[in-house]
């Protein structure tokens, strides 16, 4: 049995840092919203585990979110789950929109499904990344603490006009930046990413008013009002550009 599954990508509507807690992690308020922009990947079993990525290109392949979600899963099963997995990447890798915890979280759905695991995914999710949580359920949620205590809020049809520059950021590197410079609404980790890489102010700036950035950067989003306002938003921009919409839970 073959399993093909989108690995759908996540805005941060806002994101406010409510600071560093006692073990070095940040507590966050923000709200998720998962967009059609989407990986795709395509596992079935097989004897050994073999990862094979197409489209855009990833820095760090060997270290795949997709493996580390594998590896938790095989730890948790107490035996191991071989695969052959093809993973599409369309969603930017560093962008801010979610595109590694996505795919990781598709990887745990679809092996559990493959191998009939019948575990619960969540607190493997949660060893995994602080993101993977809610891309077992998608949809619009509320998420505070690293962003794994969620509450889900109800659907709602939104249009999104997206534009990334090529840069990619680290989450980490984003945080300790923060540290040193704070932020402010709309989201609290934009100073942070323009610190760290001075190029985005100016990619802000040609960009215009109604842009903001998501999750750690470097992508922004401008919400708009249909398709068609969404592809004028976009039609002058030389970067990476997209038009999606909102997409309701699937789980």
């Amino acid at each position: 049995m073959k399993l093909a599954l989108p690995a759908r990508a996540k805005l941060n509507l806002e994101l406010e840092v409510i600071g560093r807690n006692a073990d070095g992690f940040h507590d966050l308020r923000t709200t998720f919203q998962a967009i059609e922009l989407h990986d795709t990947l395509e596992i079935e079993a097989a004897p050994a585990t073999g990862l094979e990525v197409t489209g855009l290109e990833l820095k760090e392949a060997g270290d795949n979110s997709v493996l580390k979600a594998q590896r938790a899963l095989e730890r948790a099963a107490g035996r191991e789950l071989p695969a052959r997995i093809q993973l599409h990447k369309r969603i930017p890798p560093g962008s801010g929109l979610g595109g590694a915890s996505s795919d990781a979280a598709a990887a745990l759905r679809g092996l559990s499904a493959i191998y009939a695991l019948g575990v619960d995914l969540a607190p493997i999710a949660r060893e995994v990344g602080a993101d993977v949580p809610f891309f077992l359920t998608g949809g619009r949620a509320s998420g505070e603490g690293r962003g794994e205590r969620l509450l889900p809020l109800t659907d709602e049809l939104a249009w999104f006009a997206l534009a990334w520059p090529g840069i990619e950021l680290s989450t980490a590197d984003v945080y300790r930046a923060w540290d040193e410079v704070k932020g402010e609404a709309p989201n609290d980790l934009r100073r942070g990413a323009e610190h760290i890489e001075p190029r985005l102010n100016d990619f802000a700036a040609k960009l215009g008013p109604g842009w903001q950035m998501t999750g750690s950067g470097s992508a922004f989003f401008m919400p708009v009002s249909s398709e068609h306002e969404g592809r004028k938003a976009i039609d002058k921009l030389d970067c990476w550009k997209a038009v999606t919409h909102s997409v309701g839970r699937w789980a």
